[in-house]
């Protein structure tokens, strides 16, 4: 059954900001969770003009995640069963992200963004029709709560208490209850996520779970998007772009060199 879930991201930074903070943060964390064996591979990443999107940013990744595999899983499936192959295209303030699984093939993910001024109030962005509005779940994700269940464990988890947290450099926060309604700039990021794992005995729950790991990385993405502002406030999109050139260059070379230690070993 395909299932189709919203999810409205609401963040206090303005649409250019976002836009610097976000690919800052994408390329930090794969770096920080790649080794030679897991982790984020980069296949492509080049500027493109797109029949559909335009002038946009295409990326094609592969993603392994065999330790965090749910148990339940590996009952039946091997450990690289949740490999994935990434296709991206970056329109910024529109975005579309198709991921396929290799062993399960029938397996689709599709995860379409649209970014916008506004508080997360706006309920048909993507323009959905009568039949996918019905089907369609919303689910607001706070970024000043923590994500507490399994995948944010496997995920990881930014521990810090934005509602002490004051930016040095922007003066963004703290935020505390009810920020969405107060703060200015304030900017949502509006991800639809449809996915279909026609599988019989296990394919719902697969759904299940895969929403479940976009949530807590959705969240993991954008507390450490905002946490780590300091960082990033003042980069130009050409800074992001050659951080992330560096990025891809630092896995392949960490790649290589820990293939070369285990074939001393």
């Amino acid at each position: 059954m395909v299932q189709i879930k919203e999810f409205r991201i609401v963040m206090p930074l303005s649409l250019e900001e976002y836009q610097v903070g976000q690919r800052y943060t994408n390329c930090r964390m794969q770096q920080q969770n790649t080794t030679s064996t897991e982790g984020v591979e980069v296949l492509e990443n080049e500027l493109i003009e797109d029949e559909v999107f335009g002038k946009c940013q295409y990326t094609r990744k592969v993603y392994r995640f065999q330790s965090k595999v749910p148990t339940w899983l590996t009952s039946f499936a091997p450990a690289d069963a949740l490999i994935m192959h990434e296709e991206a295209w970056n329109a910024y303030p529109r975005c579309k992200t198709v991921m396929k699984c290799p062993y399960f093939t029938k397996f689709s993910l599709t995860l379409e963004t649209v970014h916008k001024v506004d508080n997360g109030q706006s309920e048909n962005v993507h323009d959905l029709n009568g039949e996918q509005l019905a089907a369609r779940e919303v689910e607001y994700i706070d970024i000043a709560l923590p994500a507490t269940d399994y995948w944010s464990y496997v995920i990881g988890t930014n521990n810090m208490d934005f509602s002490k947290f004051k930016s040095a450099k922007t003066d963004h926060g703290p935020l505390l209850e009810g920020w969405q309604d107060r703060c200015n700039p304030i900017m949502t990021a509006y991800k639809l996520v449809t996915i279909d794992a026609p599988y019989w005995g296990f394919g719902y729950r697969l759904e299940q779970a895969l929403l479940a790991g976009e949530k807590s990385l959705f969240i993991e993405c954008h507390r450490n998007c905002f946490g780590w502002i300091d960082e990033w406030f003042g980069m130009t999109m050409q800074q992001v772009c050659e951080l992330e050139l560096q990025s891809i260059k630092n896995i392949v070379k960490l790649s290589s060199t820990e293939d070369a230690e285990d074939k001393e070993t």
